[in-house]
C-alpha cells in the first residue's frame, strides 16, 4: 500500500530499544512538526474548503499524538527533550519543486507530506511488531493505522487538485529519491533516523 522502495531493517528496533527516552522525544517533536506542516498547507491553500477542513482535523490529531507521546514520556519519568533536527525530512524537502506555479508547489508539498507519513507508518508498523515493550507495541500499532490514513489523505488531495500535473509520475520520482535517501538512515533511535 505504501509503495516504499526500501523497507527499514528490523534491527533498527534494537537501536530504538537501547534508548527509549530518545525515540519518544524525537517522536513527540515529529508529531508537532506534522501538525505545523498541516497548518502551513492550509495557510498557503485556503481557497480549498475541503482541504482546509480535512487538514484542520489532521492537525488536531497530530497535536493529540504529540500530547499522547508526552504523556508516555512523563509517565515513565522522562523529560521531553529539546526539539531535534530531522535530517531525513530536510533532505526530502530538497527534492520538492521550489519553482513553478502555485499548483505545482501545492502538489509537491502534499506528496512530500504523504511520503513522510508513509515512512512514519512503515516505522510504526515495525515498532508495533518488534518492540518488546507491550505498551509501546500497542501504541505504535494504533499510530500506524492513523499514519496510513494521513498518507492516503495527502495523496488523494494531490490527485484531486493536481489534475493538470502528472501526479503519479511525480510520486514515482519522489519514491525513487526517498528509496536512495533512506539507505543512509535506520541507524539511530529517531523515527526517521
Amino acid at each position: 500500500m505504501l509503495h516504499l522502495q526500501l523497507e527499514t531493517d528490523p534491527r533498527w528496533v534494537d537501536i530504538v530499544e537501547s534508548n527509549i527516552e530518545e525515540i519518544l522525544t524525537d517522536h513527540a517533536w515529529c508529531e508537532q512538526k506534522a501538525a505545523t506542516n498541516a497548518i502551513t498547507i492550509i495557510t498557503h491553500n485556503s481557497q480549498y474548503p475541503d482541504l482546509v477542513t480535512d487538514l484542520l482535523e489532521l492537525a488536531k490529531e497530530e497535536l493529540e499524538h504529540f500530547q499522547m507521546v508526552h504523556e508516555i514520556i512523563k509517565a515513565r519519568g522522562y523529560t521531553l527533550g529539546r526539539e531535534r533536527k530531522d535530517s531525513y525530512v530536510n533532505e526530502l524537502y530538497k527534492f520538492m519543486n521550489k519553482g513553478g506555479n502555485h499548483l505545482q508547489s501545492m502538489v509537491d508539498r502534499l506528496l512530500f507530506s504523504a511520503m513522510i507519513e508513509a515512512r512514519s507508518c512503515e516505522r510504526f508498523k515495525l515498532l508495533s511488531q518488534n518492540i518488546k515493550d507491550p505498551e509501546l507495541s500497542k501504541f505504535y500499532y494504533d499510530l500506524m493505522v492513523s499514519e496510513a490514513g494521513h498518507y492516503t489523505l495527502f495523496i488523494s488531495y494531490a490527485r484531486k487538485y493536481g489534475k493538470e500535473i502528472d501526479v503519479d509520475k511525480r510520486w514515482k520520482e519522489l519514491v525513487a529519491f526517498e528509496g536512495e535517501l533512506i539507505k543512509s538512515y535506520g541507524k539511530s533511535e529517531t523515527i526517521h533516523g
